[in-house]
């Protein structure tokens, strides 16, 4: 079992009639091609998909780091969450988008590094993730404590260490592509890296399994206690004459509560599935240049989605947003500006 991913195309011999990346050479791989209609439509959904992923993740950086009120330990998780997505649509997205129909011809070193970068982008962004769970299961779970258990100087610490785990555990992970660039090309013009089985399965679980199981369980234990406190609430109140309104809030309340923490666990699972399937399955992986790329592409926009899921629900984001689009932002003061 390994794990494949890269801009990928075939070797074949000159007398084939396949246009190739570089015709004088016999090496050389094919230019990977698609309909002209079809090019067209891929090349403008995902270049939109990448300027609204920039553009949404822009706009939370922009919002926590300018309003002090916004200067928070759970906003500093955001903030590194909104930084790791910005990369994917600003870095990882353009170069995916130009080798849909190119071949590489940067060399096996920037092809490395490429792929490095990606995985680290990839891993902190999931790490993160998990920081936003912990935090809100600590506020939720333990409100008394949370103020002293979370400070803004250990959020700090926590994206710090965050960012550096994503760094060795891909340096570590790929490092036989770092001593021998290139070594899973196939031919001229690919750019492939290629996990070997144990790699895989290391993979697959610091970067799938466990993350996605301690959010499920830090978000079920959130919704547990969220629904007590709502229980004990109704029945503090049971006698008051508002009850039938106020059972409406409390109701209001659970269900978004429910439908928040579904939309996190089933776009997560959503995004990141398909590319682990293999994997999951026990199979071989063996992928060509199109199903990869709409794996990792797939993969890449929970990118584009974070920001929906953990931004929008706030309202200070959709204030903030306002100030900064009618770049109220540029007038003086303008950092303690009420946004909550």
């Amino acid at each position: 079992m390994a794990e494949i991913r890269g801009f990928s195309s075939h070797a074949v011999e000159p007398h084939d009639g396949a246009e190739l990346c570089l015709p004088q050479l016999n090496s050389s791989c094919t230019k990977p091609t698609h309909p002209h209609t079809e090019a067209m439509l891929i090349y403008v959904l995902l270049s939109c998909t990448s300027l609204i992923t920039v553009a949404l993740n822009l706009l939370v950086i922009i919002s926590v780091s300018h309003f002090r009120q916004l200067h928070t330990p759970t906003n500093t998780l955001l903030l590194s969450l909104a930084v790791s997505d910005l990369l994917v649509g600003l870095v990882l997205m353009p170069v995916e988008i130009i080798y849909i129909d190119s071949c590489w011809f940067l060399g096996d070193i920037l092809c490395t590094v490429y792929y490095v970068i990606d995985y680290i982008i990839t891993s902190a962004s999931v790490a993160n993730m998990v920081l936003i769970s912990v935090d809100r299961y600590i506020a939720i779970c333990e409100p008394l404590h949370y103020p002293t258990k979370v400070t803004k100087e250990r959020a700090k610490m926590s994206v710090c260490l965050c960012w550096i785990y994503s760094v060795i555990f891909r340096i570590l992970l790929l490092h036989d592509h770092l001593e021998q660039p290139g070594r899973s090309n196939s031919c001229f013009g690919e750019c492939v890296v290629v996990i070997n089985y144990i790699a895989g399965v290391i993979d697959l679980v610091f970067t799938f399994i466990l993350p996605i199981t301690i959010i499920i369980l830090l978000y079920l234990r959130v919704f547990v206690v969220a629904l007590s406190q709502a229980r004990a609430l109704r029945s503090h109140i049971a006698a008051n004459t508002a009850q039938r309104a106020v059972n409406g809030i409390v109701k209001k309340a659970e269900m978004k509560a429910a439908r928040t923490l579904g939309i996190v666990i089933v776009v997560f699972l959503f995004c990141f599935c398909p590319y682990y399937y293999p994997t999951l399955a026990g199979e071989d992986t063996s992928v060509d240049a199109s199903s990869a790329s709409a794996e990792i592409w797939l993969a890449h926009f929970n990118s584009c989605l974070n920001p929906v899921i953990y931004a929008f629900f706030y309202p200070w984001f959709r204030k903030s947003m306002r100030l900064i689009l009618t770049l109220q932002i540029l007038k003086p003061g303008s950092s303690n500006a009420k946004i909550l």
